[in-house]
């Protein structure tokens, strides 16, 4: 399959800097493309896909700055095509690269037809900046500083750039931005002390940012009635980004089958656990941050020497520690538009990886009540097994292709993946109800593909998806809507977690049979993890050759 993929991009136009020379490669290509990226590329609310970006970068998503856009990717694609040949996986890899931009700019279009993007593009990468910890020295405050004070043209250019979004976008972009102003406010009120800017320039700045936003709401809001109900992308465009993005083989519907198959097998393995451990005491949530804190450093602890003594994943020792810290009031105001943590960067591996997290509560988030039972499913998913780990160490990958994001079912198929793999390994044999965790995980994110799949090919409703999801998972309406209409703007992303670990789990019993009793479970994972950022597919290729 991999030799069919291909990208559709217009050759017109080529950018000068851009054209190919005879001493040319796709070492050198890619790092001209990744620089440019960094310069370029939308902000994402995602923490996987976060990059390191030079301070004052501009973005414009009017009508001519998506077409210079377009014009420097045609550059970047002839010089793709004419190394075709070279460096098969990396290649490919770039391939992928140049595909997930013409995704962007035309296919999704989300510069044009979601609200939400622009909420991306102004609250996003304030909070982003600020999840990186305080104290912010001159350069860091000022560019915090810029970002909130570029909100304001940013609406505007929104304004002008929106062409009929569908409904339930804006909906959900209305809803986002309630309070808004009073957000900023506390953002404004909080962040001065951490750095070197007056409060009176905070003021000013995050005044003049909230109104652009309560006004863009109420654009959005005078907009809605005439705005068209139909957001699904469609099954050719899915299968474009199942080829030509994400590298995934399989058919809409093989995606399905395997997660309904996945979807029985997680409820029939939680129910087991729940039989046998009827009379197992049940798991207490942490009663304060302070105590979650604590339990997550022992946690993380443990599970490094358990990886170790049992010979699952080599953590170098230069790797530092996945930790909790209570979330500042600043950052806290913005946590409806960024993922709270920091996975740290390549070049500043010498910092702790951090999760923000607020006091636990019966009442908070569906995983975040599971952290607070047992905060060692978070390590293995999101920490020190999982992402930061990963991230970590392909940051460090030789190959400098391969420290970058090209599609979340390589790195969420990895965190979920670890999951099942730690229990499997017997992680959790002293907690009984931490298995029943993992396990109604696991149901989740079979769902998540079916209902993806469904509605961007126009099979399921969105109000059909957000009634399925809420019978057959642990979500409120609100929830569920919103899961919806997350993956009409993103299709794809949500099947990550699911497709890239049956990828991982085929590919490993492939390598197992072929290698026989020559099999390592450590060089296995060691290879998978530092080459986390690439597609499982060009994994597969250049660990089996096939």
């Amino acid at each position: 399959m991999l030799r069919h993929v291909v990208i559709l991009i217009g050759l017109v136009g080529i950018a000068p800097w851009a054209l190919v020379g005879a001493s040319d490669s796709v070492a050198r290509m890619g790092a001209d493309f990744w620089e440019w990226r960094g310069r370029t590329a939308p902000f994402v609310a995602d923490d996987i896909p976060r990059i390191e970006r030079p301070a004052g970068a501009a973005h414009d998503w009017s009508g001519a700055g998506v077409a210079k856009l377009r014009r420097e990717l045609a550059g970047f694609e002839a010089r793709w095509k004419s190394l075709e040949g070279h460096d098969a996986v990396d290649y490919r890899l770039m391939g992928s690269a140049l595909a997930r931009v013409h995704w962007e700019l035309d296919v999704l279009k989300r510069w044009q037809r979601d609200p939400n993007f622009y909420i991306e593009q102004t609250l996003t990468p304030l909070g982003e900046a600020l999840t990186v910890p305080a104290p912010y020295d001159e350069g860091r405050s000022r560019e915090i500083l810029r970002r909130l004070e570029s909100i304001p043209g940013t609406v505007r250019e929104a304004e002008r750039t929106l062409v009929s979004p569908p409904a339930p976008f804006a909906r959900l972009a209305m809803e986002e931005l309630t309070e808004v102003r009073a957000k900023l406010r506390k953002v404004v009120e909080s962040l001065p002390p951490d750095t070197t800017i007056p409060a009176a320039e905070w003021k000013v700045a995050g005044e003049r940012a909230g109104v652009a936003l309560e006004q863009f709401r109420q654009w959005l809001q005078g907009a809605l009635p005439k705005l068209p109900a139909q957001a699904a992308i469609g099954r050719d465009k899915y299968v474009w980004f199942l080829r030509n993005v994400a590298l995934i083989p399989d058919q809409p519907e093989e995606l399905v089958e395997k997660a309904e198959l996945e979807l029985r097998r997680s409820v029939v393995f939680e129910t087991y656990e729940a039989n046998r451990n009827v009379a197992a005491a049940p798991l207490t949530m942490a009663a304060s941050t302070g105590e979650l804190v604590e339990r997550n450093r022992k946690g993380e602890e443990s599970i490094r020497e358990f990886v170790e003594q049992h010979g699952i994943l080599t953590l170098p020792s230069w790797l530092r520690h996945y930790t909790l810290r209570p979330i500042p009031a600043y950052l806290a105001a913005l946590g409806d538009f960024v993922e709270t943590d920091d996975f740290t960067s390549g070049t500043r591996l010498d910092r702790d990886g951090i999760r923000y997290v607020a006091a636990p509560s019966a009442n908070a988030s569906y995983f975040a009540v599971s952290a607070a039972k047992d905060p060692r499913i978070q390590v293995v998913h999101e920490g020190t097994v999982g992402h930061y780990g990963q991230l970590c160490l392909s940051w460090k990958n030789p190959d400098p292709l391969r420290r970058h994001y090209y599609d979340s079912s390589a790195n969420e198929g990895i965190g979920f993946y670890a999951e099942e793999m730690m229990l499997q390994e017997g992680l959790y044999d002293e907690s009984p109800h931490t298995r029943e965790i993992v396990y109604n995980q696991m149901r989740l994110r079979a769902l998540r593909v079916i209902v993806d799949v469904k509605v961007a090919l126009g099979e399921m409703s969105q109000e059909e998806a957000a009634e399925f999801l809420m019978r057959n998972a642990p979500m409120n309406a609100a929830s569920a809507r919103t899961e919806v209409v997350e993956m009409n703007e993103a299709p794809g992303q949500k099947i990550s977690y699911q497709v890239g670990k049956l990828q991982i789990m085929e590919m490993l019993a492939a390598a197992r049979l072929k290698e026989g009793a020559e099999f390592r479970l450590r060089r296995f994972h060691d290879f998978v993890w530092i080459n986390g950022n690439v597609p499982i597919a060009l994994q597969r290729l250049e660990y089996l050759g096939k």
